[in-house]
């Protein structure tokens, strides 16, 4: 049973990771667009800067709810990593902790702003702000999920791995 979970899960952070390069080439297809609409055929067009801004901000809050790993995140590694094993535990479930709360705390207001924008669209493609904005209520939850995750790993689990910065690497 594990082994098919750690699959799917393996599948869908391929997916993941698939659709945020699909969002990055539609950014890049229409800022090249922009480009040549701008400069060589003197003829500026709004809405490829609304698609490009969209794409950022989808790009961004996806990215960061379903591609990012734990390991990836930014962290004081100077202080993170001069503790021992126990103390980075307890500083990961201290920050789980904290982050679930504030993200708890202000879901209820992030949802009802979210509906609330359905009343604006976008000024060149009139796509409704709640739709557009609706990505920031999946990433508060995904966070929340996470939190969770990486808090009880902290606790009943395996404590968080010290940070190697002989093994830092940008990913690729």
């Amino acid at each position: 049973m594990n082994s098919r979970l750690a699959a799917l899960g393996a599948w869908l952070h391929a997916r993941a990771e698939n659709v945020l390069a699909a969002m990055l080439a539609v950014m890049f297809s229409v800022f090249i667009l922009q480009i040549v609409f701008r400069y060589i055929l003197n003829l500026p067009i709004g809405w490829t800067h609304e698609i490009s801004v969209v794409m950022w901000l989808w790009m961004v809050l996806f990215g960061t709810a379903f591609v990012v790993r734990d390991s990836e995140e930014i962290r004081f590694d100077i202080l993170y990593s001069a503790v021992n094993d126990r103390w980075r535990r307890i500083m990961v479930v201290a920050t789980a902790a904290t982050l679930i709360f504030f993200f708890a705390l202000s879901l209820p207001a992030v949802i009802d702003y979210v509906t609330f924008m359905k009343v604006e669209k976008t000024a060149y493609l009139k796509i409704r702000f709640d739709w557009l904005y609706s990505i920031y209520a999946i990433f508060a939850v995904a966070t929340i999920v996470r939190q969770f995750w990486l808090g009880y790993q902290a606790i009943w689990g395996r404590g968080p791995e010290a940070s190697d910065p002989t093994r830092a690497s940008s990913g690729i």
